[in-house]
């Protein structure tokens, strides 16, 4: 048995999640302890403008890199302090750091890239802890996605010996993993489906202040705008057949702005934003039935912070009527907690010299080693 923490922080932005997770040597994960840090007002700011700028100078790059990495030694100390644990336990960190811009397929005709904002180095130093960190480029450089990853760690917590079942990740993005039986020999498929919170959260800091509209109340108060939801949902890259991956790259408010006629009540827009996630996760679901000739399945795991949207979760499940959504509370794994779990898994495994990625979700060449080795 060993002791991992796992250190995410997604496109919200909204801090550092820490889980304290101990792995036996099989590799069953059990959760310990997690901790969620804030991220600064100072520091939010400043990653927002560089996962949106054109050019971005060296220190600011320098500045937002030592911040986030000292806000990570933050959380650290706060789930070792939450599950009663010295350093001399922890085994590893696994560090996803911040995506600041995710191209796997390249832009305007240059090689694939993706950019995550992190100092393993230091966070070594600072902690006095082995780091596991940079987990995606090695997936990308085998010709994968780099994302998302977590379905492998999805497979480890939920794939049982008697049903197919899903797991939806809500984060800003939506991610999605089809899991089959057991005992059955097809692989698990998993990616995004495109939008979860991003734009909701964008659409109304823009019109009503706050992060996000809190359990989906404006959006509920609102009418869907059929035709708008028509114009969103031509997107082509909801269309498109995995392995695919998205970001804020794709999605964002000028994106919105441009399916927008005018003179549109800004929470219909809302309402028609929650229904485009719904739909376009609908839409996944039955992609990848198709591509793995796959009955419905018999019980989806939401998780991420949109597990904690009753209006979202409604909309879903009457996308969905067939299978029933069952939180990943009732598995023993907290939904807001799935994805930090995962990289603290991910770095057992790069310890433990097993493939962290799965080359049926991601599309890489063959299973990798994913994560480069920061010693304390």
């Amino acid at each position: 048995m060993s002791l991992f923490i796992g250190l995410m922080s997604g496109t919200s932005l909204d801090g550092i999640d820490a889980a304290l997770v101990e792995i036996h040597e099989e590799g069953t994960p059990r959760l310990v302890a997690t901790h969620h840090t804030p991220m600064p007002e100072t520091l939010r700011d400043l990653l927002w403008r560089l996962c949106h700028a054109d050019q971005a100078a060296f220190s600011e790059l320098a500045t937002a890199e030592d911040a986030f990495c000292r806000l990570q030694t933050t959380a650290v100390e706060a789930v070792m302090a939450a599950g009663n644990v010295e350093k001399a336990a922890i085994s590893a960190i696994g560090s996803h750091g911040q995506t600041i811009e995710h191209a796997p397929l390249g832009h305007g005709g240059g090689p694939s890239y993706t950019l995550q904002l992190d100092n393993p180095s230091l966070l070594a130093e600072l902690t006095n802890c082995q780091v596991v960190a940079d987990f995606r480029r090695r997936d990308l450089a085998a010709g994968g996605q780099a994302a998302p990853l977590a379905p492998a760690f999805h497979e480890a917590l939920f794939r049982t010996c008697r049903e197919w079942r899903l797991v939806l990740n809500l984060g800003g993005f939506a991610n999605l993993t089809l899991l089959p039986p057991a005992e059955d020999e097809r692989l698990p498929l998993g990616f995004d489906t495109g939008p979860a919170n991003a734009l909701l959260d964008a659409w109304h800091a823009r019109h009503r202040g706050g992060r996000f509209d809190a359990g989906g109340a404006w959006a509920a108060s609102g009418k869907v705008d059929e035709a708008l939801l028509k114009r969103l949902l031509a997107e082509p890259y909801f269309h498109l057949p995995p392995p695919r991956s998205t970001g804020r790259e794709l999605f964002h408010l000028h994106w919105l702005q441009g399916h927008l006629r005018g003179g549109e009540a800004p929470r219909d827009v809302q309402a028609t934003l929650a229904e485009l996630t719904a739909a376009s996760i609908a839409l996944g679901v039955d992609m990848a039935r198709e591509r793995l000739d796959a009955p419905p399945a018999a019980l989806l795991v939401p998780c991420g912070g949109g597990a904690h949207n009753p209006d979202l979760l409604s909309r879903l499940a009457r996308r969905l009527p067939e299978t029933p959504l069952l939180p990943g509370d009732d598995w023993g794994w907290p939904a807001d907690w799935l994805e930090a779990g995962a990289f603290a898994w991910l770095a057992w495994r790069r310890l433990a010299g097993l493939p962290g990625n799965l080359p049926s979700v991601t599309g890489a060449a063959g299973p990798r080693l994913l994560g480069g080795i920061y010693a304390s």
